[in-house]
């Protein structure tokens, strides 16, 4: 497990960092007026909300507000607002709250913060002849990934992967089997370059248009006998009673019969 280390105070305080753990939670980030202060019942960095934020992540923050304000996403108001709380925010869910309503830019922050010191590759072959193979959890997505599939099943979940790039090229050769990408709010798949042969490709997402784009996902290649997928995470299933179960409860419990009876 990586260490963790805290921040230094952006006002220069040079309490010691145990000084600044025992803080009251509602101490560590200013309240905004906008209504967009960051909040601990939400969770856009899944699983690592409470890990530390460095200079160069608040930095980063800052960059990708100033563009929006930039594009007319943001008044002046709200940038002043949104600016303050990243610069003095201490850890990577109070800097993702902050742009979680807006389009990913080069070099922004990250759905997910990396591991120290980890660095994302730009190309990632994988190859499967007969078998699955799957990507999920906090994986470092490429710049471009080649996928060559025989006979099997490649998954590619990016609801908690760790995205450092606007944009991600899937260079597909399937033969027989089945390719899927499992998709966050925010990312958009294009299949327009894919060529199919005996095949199907199905984009199937419940979010509509009124949703930022933040991340693109362009499929090329062929299909030769296969299935191309994109949709969202499933939800889980209830456990789901039989019809005799069903008839069993509903019925009523049977009395005992009186002393001496039949």
């Amino acid at each position: 497990m990586a260490e963790q280390t805290s921040a230094p105070d952006p006002g220069g305080d040079s309490a010691p960092p145990d000084e600044h753990a025992s803080a009251p939670p509602d101490e560590r980030a200013p309240a905004l007026r906008d209504g967009h202060a960051p909040s601990h019942s939400t969770e856009p960095v899944p699983g690592s909300a409470g890990l530390r934020a460095s200079h160069d992540d608040r930095d980063r923050t800052v960059e990708v507000l100033r563009v929006a304000a930039g594009d007319g996403r943001l008044t002046a108001e709200e940038l002043d607002d949104r600016v303050g709380a990243a610069l003095t925010a201490r850890t990577y869910g109070e800097l993702a709250a902050l742009i979680a309503d807006l389009p990913a830019t080069p070099g922004s922050l990250p759905l997910t913060p990396g591991l120290p010191g980890a660095k994302p590759k730009d190309l990632v072959r994988i190859e499967c002849h007969t078998g699955t193979a799957r990507r999920d959890g906090p994986w470092l997505v490429p710049r471009r990934i080649e996928v060559r599939l025989s006979m099997g099943d490649v998954t590619l979940d990016f609801t908690e992967a760790v995205i450092s790039w606007p944009s991600l090229e899937i260079d597909a050769d399937i033969q027989t089997g089945t390719l899927t990408l499992v998709l966050a709010p925010g990312i958009l798949v294009s299949t327009d370059d894919l060529a199919i042969s005996t095949s199907a490709v199905k984009v199937d997402v419940p979010w509509g248009p009124e949703v930022p784009v933040r991340f693109r996902i362009d499929v090329s290649g062929r299909v030769s006998i296969g299935t191309v997928t994109a949709r969202a995470p499933r939800l889980p299933r209830r456990r789901r009673r039989s019809f005799w179960r069903r008839l069993l409860r509903r019925r009523p419990a049977q009395s005992a019969l009186p002393p001496g009876g039949g």
